[in-house]
């Protein structure tokens, strides 16, 4: 029987023949040069994922990437410059910042001085040194086959590694700040591990934005480990341009008694996909994962989880808000899964939507693989309209329409925002989404 030979896209040929040209020059020893190796083998066999796959049947992405950007290198010092004085939504927050220009980490516009017990490594410089720490927590966050991780690997080449020291408590947040500086395309492949020892307990900021009007891609990976009785907060902004590709994957392992929460806010980049792979890894695990996005025009977000429950007595909260205007369209896929040994889990998992066009679009698909018997388990996810009873009882109160419509949706997504822990980092989020609802009333959204 004769082999089939696929046929590829435009975007992965290009990437297929870009590996071998550029690998010689991508930093790492030789385990380094075999894992990147064995990463694109497999990327180089599955291609881009498809709608014919089933986690990917909402974001095609062989249909929706038209172009593979060059890779981004180190920025000359005039790019960090530049980049050094934009402003982010995430400014108003007192934090520790690690500045990443282009994917690469910068020290010198990073903040000067880091907490007791926080050491942070350039992933640039660690890859070609051998540092231990790439070597033992490299890729072991999750062992789920993705693509986006295989490509990620083949082609990482900045980010930094972060640990935090058993018991370390920091006063402040410590930010990834993720800066895309550039005026032509380029694909950025920033791999971040983030290390946080037993009893320590730290806010994570997570900030990606970029231009507008240029069709820059991201595919960053973040992978936090969480020691035993560690107590993590995490929390996500993506405000990239309005043409950009944010590809993000997060991968999470937690031992006993860890205490997690994760939120995503997406509002900006045409086409977003968020991945979250978690595995509780010992008992009495708590962990918590939302997101709110916030859509217009003709953008794309999907968020898809992957809750591994693998050990007994754990509790995991997943919610998840999307408000979808004008011709945009939302993707949540949520997978709970309980292994037989993770008895007396306790799972929810909802996903709620407001369409305010006829044109936007929601796909749903919560999911639930329970192989215990002393569980707790439920999804949900309903999808609608703004109350028209509760939207006429505004107006005849005297608020315009648009007025009180962001009035209700400031409820609805506020659900979310209110599971925040640290205070000032929830308020800019509501603030982020106040500037978003008010700005449905300016001509270009209306458009």
């Amino acid at each position: 029987m004769n082999d089939v030979t696929p046929i590829r896209t435009k975007v992965e040929n290009t990437l297929l023949s870009r590996f071998p040209q550029i690998k010689a020059a991508l930093p790492g020893d030789a385990s380094i040069r075999h894992l990147r190796d064995d990463a694109f083998a497999s990327f180089e066999q599955s291609g881009l994922p498809h709608r014919r796959i089933e986690a990917w049947h909402y974001t095609d992405l062989r249909s929706l990437l038209r172009d593979a950007p060059e890779l981004a290198v180190v920025p000359p010092s005039h790019v960090i410059q530049r980049a050094a004085e934009h402003a982010s939504p995430l400014d108003p927050v007192p934090a520790t910042r690690l500045v990443m220009v282009n994917g690469f980490y910068d020290a010198n516009i990073s903040t000067f001085g880091l907490p007791a017990g926080v050491t942070v490594k350039d992933m640039h410089s660690a890859l070609g040194q051998s540092e231990p720490l790439v070597a033992s927590h490299l890729g072991a966050a999750t062992t789920t086959p993705d693509p986006l991780i295989a490509l990620n690997t083949a082609f990482m080449n900045g980010g930094v590694i972060v640990t935090v020291a058993p018991h370390t408590k920091l006063d402040l947040p410590l930010e990834l700040r993720f800066i895309t500086e550039t005026v032509d395309a380029i694909a950025t492949t920033p791999r971040v591990l983030v290390i946080v020892g037993e009893g320590a307990d730290v806010t994570l900021l997570e900030s990606h934005q970029g231009p507008d009007g240029v069709a820059y891609q991201t595919n960053a990976v973040v992978e936090i480990f969480g020691a035993a009785q560690s107590r993590i907060e995490h929390l996500r902004l993506s405000a990239g341009g309005n043409y950009a590709v944010d590809l993000s994957t997060l991968a999470v392992n937690l031992q006993q008694e860890a205490v997690f929460h994760s939120l995503n806010c997406v509002t900006t980049p045409g086409l977003a996909r968020h991945q979250v792979f978690a595995t509780l890894q010992g008992e009495g695990i708590a962990f918590d994962v939302d997101g709110v996005s916030l859509l217009s025009g003709t953008q794309h977000v999907d968020t898809t989880l992957a809750i591994d429950h693998a050990s007994p007595g754990c509790t995991s909260r997943e919610l998840f808000k999307t408000v979808l205007d004008a011709q945009s369209t939302g993707v949540f896929q949520g997978r709970i899964m309980v292994k037989q040994i993770a008895q007396q889990t306790d799972g929810k998992m909802m996903s709620q939507a407001v369409l305010l066009s006829d044109e936007a679009r929601m796909n749903n698909k919560p999911e639930l693989e329970i192989f215990a018997d002393d569980v707790v388990c439920g999804h949900g996810a309903t999808c609608g309209a703004l109350d028209d009873d509760l939207l006429f009882y505004l107006m005849a109160r005297g608020l315009p329409r648009l007025e009180a419509e962001a009035l209700m949706l400031a409820a609805f997504v506020g659900e979310a925002f209110e599971k925040i822990h640290h205070d000032g980092v929830r308020e800019v989020f509501e603030a982020i989404a106040g500037t978003w609802l008010k700005s449905r009333s300016t001509p270009t959204k209306q458009a």
